[in-house]
């Protein structure tokens, strides 16, 4: 496979991928997606994308920011790789990317959530090096205001 790693930083880039993202959120509308994306653009949101010839392949969104108990970090968000090219590297060039762009901005660690029930992810993501380091709880206000 010839792929390219390419940073996706604006909204018609990401726009543009939006199928990739329905492998992880179905019923995602266009407008819907463009305006979360308009919001989230301005908190540093980026996302990662890997091709091969023009077809992406698979893509995190990720953003840098900083919490009192880790100074700096980078959150993987949004991960998904098509389900046709699962188990062939993609997800691995993803996070080994992520990874690196955390180096650089001087982060001092990577976080993000897998559901409960992901268990696929979860083995992944320790494959990966990375561990549970305690719990994201959640208190739904309006469900027909999420996406999945």
């Amino acid at each position: 496979m010839d792929l390219l790693i390419k940073e996706l930083t604006t909204i018609t880039e990401m726009l543009a991928e939006i199928e990739t993202i329905r492998f992880l959120y179905p019923n995602i509308t266009l407008e819907k997606y463009e305006s979360f994306l308009s919001e989230m653009l301005p908190h540093n949101y980026t996302q990662i994308a890997v091709f091969e010839n023009d077809v992406c392949l698979g893509l995190t969104g990720c953003w840098s920011a900083t919490k009192l108990w880790t100074g700096k970090y980078l959150e993987i968000d949004n991960f998904v790789v098509n389900p046709e090219y699962r188990s062939k590297g993609i997800g691995k060039l993803l996070t080994d990317y992520v990874e690196k762009k955390a180096l650089e901005l001087d982060c001092s660690s990577i976080v993000l959530d897998a559901f409960t029930g992901n268990f696929g992810a979860h083995r992944f993501y320790y494959n990966q090096g990375y561990a549970p380091k305690g719990f994201h709880f959640v208190k739904i206000l309006d469900e027909t205001k999420m996406t999945h």
